[in-house]
Formats: structure tokens, C-alpha cells, sequence
């Protein structure tokens, strides 16, 4: 199937598949503001095949525990609540105790059983979810199919906005959609950080492939996102797959599997980059190509490498075309380099090729750095592998947002 094949829903969001409402509210664990949502849930009219992708912190937060042992027993669920301003993380059993209350208070709400919800918290590390409030919300929360984009604001915690994506492509004869909500702005780096990813599709797919495509998908966007080399404890990817557009079950050898992967692959890295564009205080977001590696993890090792260094970050930020930062990034990545094959590009203007330095016009490379999206990419002409990683700029409002955090 043809990328173009895959067509971008204007508004798409996690509601935008057939049979998936979703409600939001302001239940009061974060600061008043009339705009602020703190808590919702998603809802499918029938239930759903789920697969999962969660953190690698040790520290692991108490509904990614619940969330774990759930599909360990059964990939399957119907709904989800979550919420922000707290992350139910490092509080002792109390914090498995909440988590499977609020599986229950949206099981209620739903008229569904609580093994059918799975759970997500975010926000600070270390404090109780006040759960009174909690109770009081879910019973606030009015479902609709309109309500994705107030789910996409209800788990923001220091975004800036809502990051929301969805797609169609046909299937077995059939139109089916894939839609998503993510957050994150901070404590971003590869293997997941403090992101949330909700994804929905009405498509039919076997439990294996779908966690087989959800897996190569978040490979390839989540875990190509740095924005400060943190990792956080409440991370994951949720997929549900509820199967009303009708088509057969998608399966790894089906003919339709590779415009599935290609298209949760899509609405994956829109979310992605958003996150990335949104890094806490950044005001560029950075693209790192790099390309020619001799294996595909030495491509990715390289190009996250260089994405995540705190210098070519600060270069970034003051439109600085200072190139030897991203060598030297490149240099400690640990991936095979030979410098004489070595050619780098900022914005498309070539600053070294075949190892040796090229004369480019200073102030044309800084003039192009000032656009809102950096390009960066490096030929290391050793083989045909290729990979993509997304970062942001460092600025001095990310210092300052973060050492006032909780205070």
C-alpha cells in the first residue's frame, strides 16, 4: 500500500473510529483554571482487543502494575480512565488500591466490570490521588463521540496543547480508522518518558498482531523523542481495536497488514513530534536523519544520540550552525563511524562531507536556524540502514519552569 493511500482525518482524534465516546472533566487535582480537564474516560460499545507498551523505569507507577497483570490474563478491555495532576507513583499499596477504584468507579459509570478498564495516571511523583474528588468527577463526565478533544486536554500536565491525530485507510474492503491522543512535554527520552499514548481503531486485528504493529510503531515514534534524557515511571501506549468496520481479522500474513502498520506507524509519529514540538519551554523541534549506518540500531543509537545532546540542543536554541557538537555526539553514541566517509548537513547546507570540513555561508545557516523546525542529517557511509529521531531546543525557560516544578 501507498503512503498516500493513508489519508490524514482533518480534526482526527481518538473518537474518530467507529464506536469509541469519550468524556472529560474537571475534578480538582490540578490548579483552578475555567479551561483546565483533569480527568477522563474512553469508552468503546463493544469490546475491544488491547494491546500495551510501557515503561522501562524500575519505578514503576501503580496503573501501569494494574494495566501489566491485565493483559498478562487478558488483552482485552472496553474503556479507560485517566488522570492528570498526579501520578499515583511511589505511594506505597495505597497507590494499587486507587488504581483499581478507579477501574471500578468508571466499570460503574459504564455498566461494564472493572477487569474491562485499564487506568492511567500523570503528573507529580510521590503524592496520593485524592480520591473523593475522583469519585465525585467520574459521576460529572458526560460520554460523547465528540468528546475525543476534551480527553486529549484532560491528560495534559505541563503541554502546552492538546496533541491529537487520526487516520483512514481501507481494510479488507473495508474503511477503517486509527485515532490517537498523546501528552508530554518533559521527562522525555527513548524507551518512553512521561508521555501517555491513547491509540483506537475500529479495525478487527488479532491480539499478536496488534501488539506485533503497536511494538514496531512505538519503536518508531515514542522512542524516538528526547527532550531531556529523563524517563519517567508512569509511561505507555495503549492501543483498543474493537473491530466495527467489519473487516476480517488482521492478521501478521493478512494482505492488509502492511497499510495497518503504516498507518498506526503515521498517526504514531504525528503524536510523536508533537510531543517533541512541545517540549517544556522549547521553541524549535528538532529532526535528526541519519542515514547509512551498518546496522538499523546503530542508525537509531546515533540519530537518538545526537537528538538528546544537551549542546546541539543549546546550538539549536541560539541558531548557532556549530556542527563539530553534532560530530562529537555522533563520536560518542557508540556506533561504528569512520570519519573520512562522514558528511553532515544542517538544514540541508553541508558543513562536512567525506570527513573534511566544507566552507558554507555563516550567515545564510544561522538565518535558516531561526525557523521554527531544524533539520539535521548525517551520512555515515557505512551501509543502507536509516533511522529518524525527534528532539527539541534547550532554553532558559526550561531551567527556570523546572526548578520551580511543585513549588
Amino acid at each position: 500500500m501507498q503512503t498516500q493511500q493513508i489519508q490524514v482525518l482533518q480534526s482526527g482524534t481518538i473518537t474518530s473510529p467507529k464506536g469509541f465516546l469519550a468524556g472529560a472533566t474537571y475534578a480538582g487535582l490540578k490548579t483552578f483554571h475555567e479551561e483546565k480537564l483533569d480527568l477522563g474516560v474512553l469508552y468503546s460499545e463493544s469490546p475491544c482487543v488491547v494491546a500495551g507498551m510501557f515503561t522501562t523505569n524500575r519505578i514503576i507507577a501503580a496503573p501501569l502494575v494494574l494495566n501489566k497483570e491485565h493483559l498478562q490474563k487478558r488483552p482485552s478491555a472496553q474503556a479507560l480512565i485517566a488522570n492528570s495532576g498526579c501520578a499515583n507513583a511511589c505511594v506505597g499499596p495505597q497507590g494499587l488500591a486507587d488504581a483499581k477504584e478507579m477501574a471500578s468507579l468508571a466499570a460503574k459509570k459504564l455498566s461494564l466490570k472493572p477487569e474491562d478498564v485499564m487506568v492511567a495516571s500523570t503528573g507529580i511523583i510521590g503524592v496520593e490521588l485524592p480520591m473523593a474528588l475522583i469519585r465525585r468527577g467520574v459521576q460529572r463526565i458526560e460520554m460523547s463521540k465528540d468528546n475525543g478533544h476534551l480527553l486529549a486536554r484532560a491528560i495534559m500536565t505541563t503541554d502546552r496543547r492538546p496533541k491529537e491525530a487520526g487516520v483512514s485507510l481501507e481494510v479488507d474492503g473495508k474503511v477503517v480508522a486509527i485515532g490517537g491522543v498523546s501528552k508530554g512535554a518533559g521527562m522525555i527520552h527513548p524507551n518512553m518518558a512521561t508521555m501517555l499514548g491513547f491509540l483506537t481503531t475500529d479495525a478487527a486485528v488479532e491480539p499478536a498482531f496488534l501488539h506485533q504493529a503497536l511494538k514496531e510503531a512505538v519503536d518508531d515514534s515514542y522512542n524516538m523523542i528526547t527532550v531531556d534524557g529523563d524517563t519517567s515511571t508512569n509511561d505507555m501506549a495503549l492501543i483498543f481495536a474493537n473491530g466495527q468496520a467489519g473487516n476480517r481479522p488482521l492478521t501478521a500474513t493478512s494482505k492488509d497488514a502492511e497499510a495497518f502498520r503504516k498507518a498506526l506507524l503515521t498517526v504514531c509519529i504525528r503524536l510523536a513530534k508533537e510531543i517533541a514540538r512541545d517540549g517544556e519551554g522549547s521553541d524549535k523541534i528538532i529532526q535528526v536523519t541519519v542515514e547509512g549506518a551498518a546496522s538499523g540500531e546503530e542508525a537509531r543509537q546515533a540519530a537518538r544520540t545526537i537528538a538528546g545532546s544537551t549542546l546541539v540542543k543549546t546550538a539549536v536554541h541560539g541558531n548557532d550552525p556549530n556542527w563539530g557538537r553534532v560530530v562529537a555526539a555522533l563520536g560518542r553514541s557508540g556506533v561504528r563511524v569512520e570519519d573520512t566517509k562522514l558528511s553532515l548537513y544542517i538544514n540541508e547546507i553541508c558543513t562536512m562531507d567525506g570527513g573534511m570540513p566544507i566552507a558554507f555561508y555563516k550567515d545564510a545557516a544561522v538565518q535558516s536556524m531561526k525557523e521554527p523546525e531544524i533539520f539535521i542529517r548525517v551520512s555515515l557511509g557505512l551501509g543502507v540502514h536509516k533511522a529518524v529521531a525527534w528532539g527539541c531546543d534547550m532554553t532558559e525557560e526550561y531551567v527556570r519552569f523546572n526548578s520551580e516544578y511543585t513549588t
